[in-house]
């Protein structure tokens, strides 16, 4: 993540677009990719009862299932940024789409388990490759002047993308009459779900040819004319094109190529503040955030309600989580990075363990009292707020800030690795633990939200209002 003032100089910093829709139809297109995260993050939710069913498997093969897309995941993103460097952020965006595509027809056409995991990995692949070219992409063609506002686009793509998966999972099972494994153009219902990502797949990939390449990788390959004009129309005709292409030749040639190897510390392995922004990151996922998005509906179904309206939850639960991201992008600059992850831990402590004394009661029968039923749908919405509202924005503003500058881009690739791992931890342990104790379960996670509220206040100093040179 770069600030505006590393890499945009005088003219560049008052430079504004002649025509701003031009540019925002730009970076929505290719936050059309983190649309796409977002889709096939959740998408999941609602066929993993059809799954079981289908193949008549148990929890813990069922969570593999579920967490093997993870696997690609971190794949994709360990790959994506080395691969858009030698052939440009737009291809990389059109093979995400391929990829996206094969992965939605696949998932709904298996012939068997294995092959289902083996589409799920693809698609992974491309979450992980989108996940990193959207952000990367968008920071380069955004006029300095707008760069906060039109990075957020990305963001908001994703937790878009989730609430619309829902929907749309939640239309088909009542167009099916409940039935998970009802029939609809053929298949069976949570087959339909998987293929429909094939629409926004191809959206995406239409979109690709519509924009722009990055006027940074065009300089990165002589393609020096070309360059200004994408910077013309998208920082405006009145900036000395000359002088922004020579600024961006002078950063790209005074980067320092961070490697592992800068990030070892003499005694803990790595420095310190590397440790600092794996914890984030390990602790954003172990609250069980993305129990939220993969398995909510099985969870509510798991206490006696009803699959149809298990779902609706699962996409009002969305809306929640995009109320809360919006929150979030409005707060975190003006009282800080700090006290929005406090007050999310806070929040999401106790939440988390009013889910828990709720679920503590579910009867021989497998369903929740009224009241407890109530506290437990209210409490998993209030800590999907906060989840939003705070660590689900703020931990990726901290892993941009946080680090550096010589050791920012290692440091990021580490700590985004700690995230996909700890994020695969959770999402294969859940059915196996909430088969052994539900209530305990989210006693764990509880426990992890108390105690990421120490962790900030001892280890993570604020970032807001810094420059990124005075990181170190």
């Amino acid at each position: 993540m770069t600030s505006t003032a590393s890499v945009a100089g005088p003219e560049g910093r008052q430079a504004h677009p002649d025509h701003l829709g031009h540019v925002i139809f730009i970076t929505a297109a290719a936050a059309m990719g983190g649309f796409l995260f977002g889709y096939d993050s959740s998408v999941i939710n609602g066929a993993v009862e059809g799954i079981r069913g289908k193949y008549d498997i148990g929890s813990a093969t069922l969570a593999q299932v579920i967490a093997i897309a993870l696997i690609g995941c971190a794949i994709g993103a360990a790959t994506a940024g080395r691969i858009a460097d030698r052939i440009g952020r737009i291809r990389v965006m059109q093979i995400a789409a391929v990829l996206f595509t094969v992965s939605a027809v696949g998932s709904a056409l298996p012939f068997a388990l294995w092959d289902l995991a083996m589409w799920r990995v693809l698609g992974g692949i491309a979450i992980g490759m989108a996940s990193v070219i959207g952000p990367a992409y968008i920071a380069e063609v955004s006029p300095p002047a707008y760069r906060g506002r039109l990075g957020s686009f990305q963001q908001a793509a994703i937790v878009i993308g989730i609430a619309i998966s829902q929907l749309v999972n939640w239309g088909l099972l009542n167009a099916a009459d409940g039935d998970q494994r009802g029939k609809l153009m053929g298949l069976e219902v949570w087959q339909v779900m998987l293929g429909v990502m094939v629409v926004p797949a191809i959206i995406y990939g239409l979109l690709s040819f519509a924009i722009p390449e990055s006027p940074r990788f065009l300089i990165s390959v002589g393609k020096k004319d070309h360059a200004k004009k994408v910077l013309a129309d998208v920082e405006g005709k009145d900036i000395d094109l000359d002088a922004r292409v020579a600024e961006i030749e002078h950063a790209m040639r005074s980067e320092h190529k961070s490697s592992f190897r800068d990030l070892l510390g003499s005694r803990m392995g790595f420095l310190p503040i590397v440790w600092i922004g794996i914890g984030l990151s390990v602790f954003q996922q172990l609250v069980g955030i993305n129990v939220a998005f993969y398995y909510s509906s099985t969870l509510w179904q798991s206490v006696g309600i009803d699959p149809s309206s298990s779902f609706l939850y699962s996409f009002t639960t969305s809306i929640v989580n995009i109320i809360g991201t919006v929150i979030a992008m409005i707060f975190v600059d003006r009282i800080g990075r700090r006290p929005l992850a406090l007050i999310g831990s806070t929040g999401m402590a106790i939440s988390l363990a009013l889910e828990a004394w709720a679920f503590s009661a579910k009867t021989a029968d497998g369903t929740l009292p009224n009241t407890e039923g109530t506290v437990a749908l209210i409490a998993a919405h209030v800590f999907v707020l906060f989840f939003a509202l705070s660590w689900g924005v703020v931990v990726w503003v901290f892993l941009g800030e946080m680090f550096p500058n010589r050791i920012r881009a290692a440091a990021l690739g580490v700590a985004a690795s700690a995230q996909w791992i700890a994020n695969w931890a959770i999402t294969a342990s859940f059915p196996s633990l909430a088969d052994w104790n539900l209530s305990g379960t989210y006693v764990i996670y509880t426990v992890f939200a108390i105690l990421s509220i120490p962790f900030v206040l001892k280890f993570v100093k604020e970032t807001n209002g810094k420059t990124l040179e005075e990181m170190g």
